[in-house]
């Protein structure tokens, strides 16, 4: 027996119809304001990695190369996963438009930092405030947001950060080769400015309810200690101890599970420990893909530059390929249905584990015709994955749950991306690159950091198959 017939015109007006709804008075300010602060969030963390090797060779700092993101990264990550409570403490509002001030702060102590750890400082400021305001984000989606769209804001955000990936290198780059490094910041803090006027306004109708008055210290410090033992590895000055600072990292950073499962006030959802359930294996893929994005975003800008001459623009857009992609894919999979979205996480993360191979393989060439498209090809499985995955995940938190579990989305992939910066960042200094760069560093780290991107991404394919299994 056939099943009714589906008129295509009709399906198409159908997705014109959904797209014209996000576009209305009612939802479109309201997804711009998310918009500015993904853009900050993308735009900044691409410019830095652009600039990054001018800035150490203004300020010094090699050894200190990859605390410029894992600074910004420990920052996002305790801000973030404290965001679903802090929105429901004081509203999402108030607490936006705080984020939007800390996050200027930090922009003015990089733009008019005189040596390396003033920067840094600033990064790690700068980190704290674009947590809150992502992890925010992700709260007004799920309060202001019908469930029908939320793939569609996904792939959206996702857009927003394809336009940060065609203008953060060339910004970074154009200021770069000018010599003034410090104006991208300065840029920032006005941005961060009008964030922090609007934000108060545009998400005053979010209904946010909380039993509690109180932020879960014990986790965040727990999350705090681990992070920052894991990225201070690639300090210690020695292989023993970088690898013992990893692992007590990942020991400490466990311990928020059973604290958390015991505490009054809770940083995660039920059983976003528990890698048996979609929630928990949800949780792990984000983290374990997220830090194999690193070493590319990191490594491949001074390894470009010093081995190939190219410009910081050049270079930058090497790196753009990624979130290229990235974009493209997760617009053209936005229509997928809900509860269809598990054979695409699977292909997605899967594409993900091969590209972190093909880069391990690529970049040592220096050759563009094979480290474009690995790099495209990690993209692709980001943009197959992510904004499926976040809407998965939203569908499965209990109702309780929802502003600390779609903050959390956010503040996972921070940990990843903290913990996969830190590994690659050891394994580069164990090849001198702490000692500056040179052809001889370059080279080794082209050779070796991009392997510890592989073991991450395998962890992240097999959480996906974990989340997307029929229960």
């Amino acid at each position: 027996m056939e099943g009714p017939v589906i008129d295509a015109v009709a399906v198409e007006a159908g997705r014109r119809a959904a797209w014209r709804e996000l576009g209305s008075a009612h939802l479109l300010p309201k997804l711009l304001i998310i918009l500015l602060g993904v853009w900050m969030n993308a735009a900044d963390s691409l410019v830095t990695a652009t600039i990054q090797p001018s800035v150490a060779a203004d300020l010094g700092g090699y050894a200190a190369f990859s605390w410029a993101v894992a600074g910004f990264l420990i920052g996002s990550v305790v801000a973030g996963a404290s965001s679903g409570r802090v929105a429901e403490i004081f509203g999402l509002g108030p607490a936006a438009a705080f984020s939007g001030v800390v996050f200027a702060v930090g922009c003015l102590m990089s733009a008019s930092a005189p040596e390396i750890w003033t920067f840094l400082g600033g990064r790690l400021v700068q980190g704290i405030g674009s947590g809150w305001f992502s992890g925010f984000g992700m709260v007004a989606i799920a309060q202001l947001f019908p469930e029908r769209q939320i793939a569609r804001v996904f792939a959206i955000i996702a857009a927003t950060w394809g336009v940060a990936t065609l203008l953060g290198p060339m910004v970074g780059g154009l200021f770069a080769e000018a010599g003034n490094w410090r104006a991208v910041f300065w840029i920032f803090l006005g941005q961060a400015v009008l964030y922090a006027v609007l934000a108060p306004v545009l998400f005053r109708k979010a209904h946010m309810e909380s039993e509690h008055n109180s932020v879960p210290l014990p986790q965040l410090l727990a999350v705090a200690a681990g992070i920052s033992m894991i990225a201070l590895a690639d300090l210690a000055g020695s292989q023993l101890g970088s690898f013992g600072l990893i692992f007590g990292g990942f020991a400490v950073m466990t311990l928020v599970f059973p604290i958390d499962a015991r505490a009054k006030v809770r940083l995660l959802p039920h059983r976003a420990g528990d890698p048996r359930t979609v929630v928990g294996a949800g949780y792990l893929s984000l983290f374990a893909v997220a830090g194999a994005s690193m070493p590319f975003t990191i490594y491949v800008p001074p390894i470009f530059q010093q081995l190939k001459a190219y410009s910081p623009l050049q270079a930058g857009y090497i790196v753009a390929s990624l979130a290229l992609t990235w974009t493209v894919v997760a617009m053209s999979i936005s229509h997928v249905a809900s509860g269809k979205e598990g054979p695409w996480i699977r292909r997605g993360t899967v594409l993900i584990a091969l590209a972190a191979i093909a880069q391990a393989l690529a970049v040592p060439t220096l050759a563009l015709v094979w480290v474009l498209p690995a790099g495209a090809l990690m993209g692709a499985g980001f943009g197959m994955s992510t904004s499926l995955s976040n809407r998965l995940l939203l569908r499965s938190l209990l109702r309780e749950d929802q502003a600390i579990g779609s903050a959390a989305l956010m503040s996972t992939r921070q940990v990843g991306g903290a913990v996969g910066a830190a590994l690659a960042g050891v394994i580069a200094n164990m090849v001198g690159f702490a000692h500056g760069v040179t052809d001889a560093t370059a080279r080794g780290a082209a050779g070796t950091v991009f392997y510890a991107a592989i073991p991450m991404a395998v962890l992240g394919a097999l959480g996906a198959v974990a989340m997307t299994r029929k229960r």
